[in-house]
Parts: C-alpha cells; structure tokens; sequence
C-alpha cells in the first residue's frame, strides 16, 4: 500500500510502498481510509517538536485523524464488522488501567498514538482497536467527518468543558476560528444558549464563523480587546476559549475575561504570563484542554449527523501530500485539509 512518511525532521514527507496491516491481535481493527485530516500538529512533527516526547521511530507513517471502512478485524472484535463506516478516535487504549475504568481514557497509561508515535493513516489502510472505532451514520462520508477525529475532537472537548459553565446570557469568547474554531463555535451554539464571540485576524473567518452560529465576529487588529469589552458591558466573558495560544493571544484572552472566569486552553506556543495576585483577586482559572475522549466522539457524531456540525474541507488526493502540507503552512486551508487516498 502506499504510506507517507517522515523520514527525518526538518525533512520533507515521502511516499513509500508498504505491506497491508493485518489483524495480528484479538482486538485489532484494520480500516481501509476514507480520509486523513493535515493537521498543524503534523508540522509540528515535521519541526522536531514532539520527538522528544514521542521517542517513535523514524521512518513511519504519519496521519491521526482519520475515516474510513472496516477492512479486517481481529477474532474477538464484535463492535464493528467488515465494510462498517467508521471514524477513527486518535488512541489506542489499553481498557484496563485506572483513568480507561473510569472513562477518562484520553489519559490511558498505555496509550498508543498513531500518527505520533507508531504508524498512522496518511495511508491506505491503518491498524487500530475495536475500542477506537466509533460507527457513522450513512449519511456521514469519511473524508467529510476525518479531521473531528482530532481537530473537531478537540474543539467538541474544549466546548463541552466550558458548556458546564455557561448559561444562557452568558458570553463566551472564540479565540481564533479556524480548523478548530469553527468547529468550536458551532458545538457551543448547538449545546449551549450563550452570546458567541469570535476574534480573529482574518475577516473572512470571521465571515465563516457568524455565517455557522456566531453572534458577534471581531476583527483581531488592536482594537479587539476593547471592542470584546464593550460587547460585554465592559466585564468581560464568563469564559474564553483560546484556539490559537500564541502570538499574544493570551494575553489579549485574558483581558477579555470576567471575574471568576474561566481560560480554556486549546492552542499552543507561548506561556501564560500573569501575576499570581491578578489570579487570586480575580479568581480566575485557567483549563487545559487536550484530545477529547471516546464517548466525546460518539457525541460529536450524533451532532454530526443531525447537521449541528459541519466540517469546512480542502480535500487532496494522498499523492498530493506535499501540496496539503504547503498550503496548510502557507495559511491557504480554509477550515481543514483532508488527504483521500
């Protein structure tokens, strides 16, 4: 089959000729992809930033947000069979360890990460397990739902998190409304009764974003802060979702919290610097927020299927791989960039 991978960091990406996978446990779930979302993260593995931590071996396939058919499946697998349409959740868990017993199995102590530190799906096929793959509706397409394996994953975690806080009259503020915010954006207005606020830098994101659920786009240029504060009555959200997470953007973020509110933490690249006495007067708190876990799936799904959330695709044939990851860094991907093998 062919497989892209990394060969070496601060390399390009090649393609290569590999054997099909195989079901070579009770439990393993070969898909036949359908679609492999480009990821920034994937950039970021190209830069050298998660070798450390992921310690994978060079060279492997690279791709963790994917979609496609069941192709094979192991002798004890009884939750799909061949030919089922499925969505990919990003980890192998193990099922066993304390956070899988008690469902929180994003933080499984076995984990396995594909696409990070063991073979992923920018691929034909790929091999998972019988407790990653989430069924889809048939009126759900692979290469249509692939990046909320991750990315929309992501944004639905994040939103559910600062659901439990929000109530109606509440603002929220949408730091960024790109791959993962305007995913955001629409689970929040599909599962909450808040005002929507979205920053960004580009006006026609922010076009998207109030064309998909937003009440209010602002336009990240210096004078944002101030504006988020007037549509606030000058209090600031109840919660902000940070997408971006550099480029000062958290400092930008934080000044545009209220009271007792509450700093989602998505993206990543800078620190957080702020006074530990502004934290306690303010009682402010900051949340990490990191892949969502297999039932935040499941639900994603259901809010896909009803047309709540609607994934914004570039779409690339896997041969095409070099010009998905150029055009992702060169900031010309309007929502996501899918790879179809």
């Amino acid at each position: 089959m062919r497989a892209v991978q990394v060969v070496g960091y601060h390399q390009d990406l090649q393609m290569t000729e590999l054997p099909v996978p195989v079901p070579t446990g009770p439990f393993d779930v070969i898909v036949k992809i359908g679609g492999a979302g480009v990821c920034r993260t994937d950039l970021h593995i190209l830069e050298g930033q998660w070798a450390e931590k992921s310690n994978v071996a060079l060279p492997y396939t690279i791709g963790h947000e994917n979609a496609g058919w069941v192709a094979a499946v192991g002798n004890a697998v009884t939750n799909v069979r061949e030919g089922d349409k499925v969505i990919v959740h990003p980890l192998i868990t193990c099922g066993l360890c304390r956070a899988c017993r008690a469902g929180d199995d994003v933080h499984c102590e076995n984990s396995e990460f594909p696409g990070i530190d063991t073979h992923g799906g920018y691929a034909e096929y790929l091999r998972t397990s019988a407790r990653s793959v989430v069924k889809i509706d048939e009126s759900l397409e692979p290469a249509d739902v692939a990046a909320l394996a991750d990315a929309g994953l992501t944004a639905y975690h994040a939103a559910a998190k600062a659901a439990r806080r929000l109530r109606p009259g509440d603002r929220v503020v949408v730091i960024g409304a790109g791959g993962l915010g305007h995913i955001g954006v629409q689970v929040l207005k599909a599962i909450t009764a808040s005002e929507i606020i979205v920053v960004d830098r580009n006006p026609n994101a922010l076009a998207l974003a109030t064309g998909i659920g937003a009440h209010h786009g602002v336009v990240a240029d210096g004078g944002h802060v101030e504006q988020v504060l007037e549509l606030t009555g000058g209090h600031g959200a109840e919660v902000v979702v940070d997408f971006v997470g550099e480029g000062g953007a958290t400092k930008d973020g934080v000044a545009m919290l209220r009271r007792a509110g509450d700093y989602h933490v998505v993206g990543y690249g800078e620190n957080i610097d702020v006074p530990t006495i502004d934290i306690i007067s303010t009682e402010i708190s900051f949340i990490g927020n990191l892949v969502g876990s297999y039932t935040d799936l499941v639900e994603l799904m259901v809010l896909a299927a009803q047309g709540d959330v609607r994934l914004h695709t570039q779409k690339y044939q896997l041969d095409d791989f070099q010009t998905a990851i150029s055009d992702l860094d060169g900031g010309k991907v309007r929502g996501r960039a899918i790879l179809t093998p």
